[in-house]
């Protein structure tokens, strides 16, 4: 895993949920944005003080935790 320097964890802000750059900005509300449609384009319109990075980072990291633990999904 490469270096996610922009992905913060501090049990004071959103309650230790991984934040980008110690903002109250969650990778899963990235991630959900991203899932849902949004653009890496619209999200930054969307939120003028994150940078392209930012979400590419978060989407990293997300995908990453995906693979750490195994999740049975009903058939």
């Amino acid at each position: 895993m490469h270096n996610l320097d922009r992905i913060t964890f501090n049990p004071e802000v959103m309650g230790g949920k991984p934040c980008i750059r110690g903002m109250r900005v969650t990778v899963g509300m990235i991630v959900g944005l991203v899932a849902s449609g949004k653009t890496i384009e619209e999200v930054l319109a969307d939120y003028p003080y994150l940078e392209r990075e930012d979400v590419l980072q978060a989407l990293s990291y997300a995908a990453w935790r995906a693979e750490e633990r195994e999740v049975f999904l009903a058939q």
